[in-house]
Formats: C-alpha cells, sequence, structure tokens
C-alpha cells in the first residue's frame, strides 16, 4: 500500500501532500475486475522504469494462467521513486499545447494561483511495451505582467514522473478528459495524445486491487493515489507501480519574514563575492539599474541548510554600490526579490552567479556535501532532480536546499511585513 494523503494546517493555510498509491475509487467508473492478486508489500529500491522495459526488475505479484492464451497482467511489485524523477521516454514537449490550458476555462477548469492542498494521481502510457514520459509543467501558466503569480489548473503535472497533481476537495472528481484537455492532446479509445492503435487497454490499480477499466476514457476518475496505465499495442505482463518518497513533513510552527530580520545562523558576509555583481556588469541577462521601473515585482525564498543548520542568505545580494540589479537580496531572511520593467526567467543559478558563488550537487556557495532540492509552492512540495540552476524563482516560492544530514522538516513562511 502507497502512503496516504497527509495534511497539516500551518498557520492560516492548509497544506497536503502525499505519495502516488491506492486508494478508494471515489467515483470512476465501474471497472471490470481482471485476473490479478493484490500486490506486494515489498518495495525494493530499485532503478526506475527505463523505456525499454515495461516494469524495472520486479516479480510478479501473482502467476498467470499458464492455460490462457493471452493471461490477464498482475500488479508488479512496487518501484521506489522520488519526485523529480524521469520515467521513460521522451514522446512530448513539455507543458499544454496551443489547443490546451495557456490560462483560459477549459474543460470545466479554471486556472487560477496555485492552493495550498493537494492530491494525486499518477498515469502511466505504453506504447508496444515502452513507457513513455508524460510531460512536465502540464496546465503550468507562466507569470505575466497581469498576473505575476502565473497560474495552474486544478490538474497539471510539474515533472516527468507522471504524477498528476489534483487540487483536493472538487465538487466531483477530476477525470482523465479533463486532464487531457488542459494537456490539449486527444484522449480516445483509439488515440491516445495523437498516438492511435486499434488496441488501448486501461488498468486501474487502486491500492493493490487491479482491475481493466472499461468504458469511455475521458471518463476515468483520477481518485486520490489511484494509478492508471493506459497499454496501446502489444500487451504488458505486469503493470507497474510505485512507492513514493516523499519530502519531509513541512514544519508546524512558521517563520515569519519580517522586512530587515535574520532567518538562520549567520555563515556568509553580506554582498557578493568578487567574482559576483560587484561592478553592476550584466550577469547571465540580469541587469544593473538605478532606479529601475518595477513594473514586475515578486518575491521568492532560499534556504539552506548545512546538516540540519539553517543557514542565513546575505543581504546586499545584487546591491553594489552604483545600482539593483534585477534579483536581490535586503536582508538575511533569505528573501530574493525580482524587480524589472518586465517578465523575466530568473533561476536560482543566475542568482547564485550574481552572488558569485558555485552551485553543484556537491557544492552550494562552498558548503559541501551531498545536496537535495526541495520546492513549495504554496504546498505543493516535491523534491527537484534536475539541474539546480534551472530553478526558477517566482512569486513566493519557497526553495530549499539541504546540503550533508537530512532535515526533518521543510520550512514553511509567514509573508506578513514583506519587504517592498
Amino acid at each position: 500500500m502507497l502512503p496516504t494523503p497527509r495534511a497539516v494546517v500551518i498557520g492560516a493555510l492548509f497544506l497536503s501532500a502525499c505519495g502516488g498509491g491506492g486508494s478508494s475509487n471515489n467515483g470512476a467508473a465501474a471497472p471490470q475486475t481482471s485476473s490479478t492478486a493484490p500486490a506486494s508489500d515489498a518495495s525494493p529500491a530499485s532503478a526506475p522504469v527505463t523505456a525499454s522495459s515495461p516494469v524495472a526488475a520486479s516479480a510478479p505479484t501473482s502467476a498467470s494462467n499458464p492455460s490462457d492464451t493471452n493471461p490477464s497482467p498482475v500488479l508488479a511489485a512496487k518501484v521506489a521513486i522520488a519526485d523529480g524523477t524521469a520515467l521513460g521516454a521522451q514522446q512530448w514537449p513539455a507543458g499544454s499545447t496551443s489547443t490546451g490550458g495557456t490560462g483560459q476555462p477549459i474543460a470545466g477548469l479554471s486556472c487560477a494561483v496555485a492552493g495550498n492542498a493537494y492530491s494525486y494521481a499518477h498515469l502511466s502510457i505504453y506504447q508496444d511495451g515502452k513507457l513513455l514520459t508524460l510531460p512536465a509543467s502540464i496546465g503550468t501558466v507562466e507569470p505575466t505582467l497581469a498576473l505575476q503569480t502565473g497560474c495552474v489548473y486544478p490538474v497539471h503535472t510539474v515533472d516527468n514522473t507522471g504524477k498528476i497533481r489534483m487540487a483536493a476537495n472538487p465538487a466531483s472528481p477530476y477525470t482523465l478528459g479533463q486532464f487531457f484537455g488542459v494537456w490539449g492532446q486527444t484522449l480516445t479509445n483509439a488515440n491516445v495524445a495523437g498516438l492511435t492503435s486499434n488496441s488501448v487497454t486501461a488498468y486501474i490499480n487502486d491500492g493493490g486491487t487491479l482491475t481493466q477499466y472499461v468504458g469511455n476514457l475521458s471518463d476515468l476518475a483520477l481518485a486520490p493515489n489511484r494509478e492508471v496505465t493506459i497499454v496501446l499495442g502489444s500487451t504488458l505482463s505486469q503493470i507497474p507501480t510505485y512507492a513514493w518518497s516523499d519530502p519531509p513533513p513541512f514544519d508546524t510552527t512558521p517563520i515569519t519574514l519580517a522586512y530587515g530580520g535574520t532567518v538562520g545562523n549567520r555563515f556568509w558576509p553580506d554582498g557578493d563575492t568578487a567574482t559576483g555583481g560587484t561592478t553592476g556588469q550584466t550577469i547571465d541577462g540580469v541587469v544593473c539599474a538605478a532606479g529601475m521601473v518595477e513594473t514586475y515585482h515578486v518575491h521568492a525564498h532560499i534556504a539552506i541548510y548545512k546538516d540540519g543548520q539553517m543557514l542565513a542568505l546575505p543581504s546586499h545580494i545584487g546591491i553594489p554600490a552604483t545600482c539593483n540589479y534585477e534579483t536581490h537580496t535586503h536582508d538575511n531572511t533569505g528573501i530574493v526579490h525580482m524587480e524589472t520593467p518586465n517578465v523575466k526567467d530568473f533561476t536560482l543559478g543566475k542568482f547564485f552567479d550574481l552572488w558569485g558563488e558555485p552551485l553543484t550537487l556537491t557544492n552550494v556557495a562552498g558548503v559541501q556535501g551531498a545536496v537535495v532540492a526541495y520546492i513549495n509552492d504554496n504546498g505543493d512540495v516535491r523534491r527537484y532532480m534536475g539541474p539546480l540552476g534551472d530553478i526558477e524563482l517566482t512569486s513566493h516560492r519557497a526553495i530549499t536546499l539541504q546540503v550533508g544530514a537530512a532535515i526533518p522538516a521543510l520550512p514553511v513562511y509567514t509573508w506578513s511585513d514583506e519587504p517592498q
């Protein structure tokens, strides 16, 4: 059984996160039971599913009937997966298509500022035995001057794990058809996101109970923790199932980000280093100017931990004597300001280049050790496993960089007395 949703109340927010897995049917069309046995409780820490193998080195939960010409598939043993892991072979580009959710209401769903309570379903798509990667950023719309926070649809993706993140407590269950509508891809019993086949079969795993879905694919309900597998072409003998490595829980005591304050222990000197933005030169496209127009003005937060101890981010990064860079810090709270006439792509890598400090998987501003990164967007939290420098700095995004020993809880913040 995969983890059940976990929820914590943080200040005035209700935050929820959970791993993938199985739960109740929750309103799905009645599936037809296949001849399977419940999945094993074992969760081996094996490598993620690869493109060439339907399931990674997993023993089936029960033997197929040898007398069957086309025996029904069984659940494989669980594969341990962390958020941010890319599963499968790339087939589609990231994000929604031009006919999908680009900000307008679609499939009965609206794009809005990210909520603070989420659940998850999981989708695997196989073509002739090959797992295909579900794109990241489906249903995620980048910030604009009009909506500087950007927006997300109630069903969306953030990475290539196949997890579909769902806003909690909808009036009725979200459906696979709504997700494909937001994606802007076709979904019929013969065409799945542009891939056609005379044989399209869907399976549902609810907590170790595997069933074959019979009905319109668009009507298939995305129940929390449900794993959906769509098979085009040649059949699978085993259906994958996953054990998710959830991020740490949220700290129950929020940290107030007061202007001029200090969050964490002082470690680095204030300001940029000699290799950073000390002269006002343009760095990675980030401009330094005096009296810059601040039409686009948002804040993110960076927390750096060394063996469980939070280190205070220096003040006056990006503020040399003669100008202010478009991204900078004013104090030691960890708040990073993005202030510019137009929307720009600010990243963690650009900020560290401006600071003049290294950022690698083993070195964060001179603090050395194994680095794990977590991203928290208003309660939508996940581990990030891509290049650290590519992490975007967006409105109220909280980035936690763990160096060395694991932290017991992720920090959360109250953005009161927010500096301007």
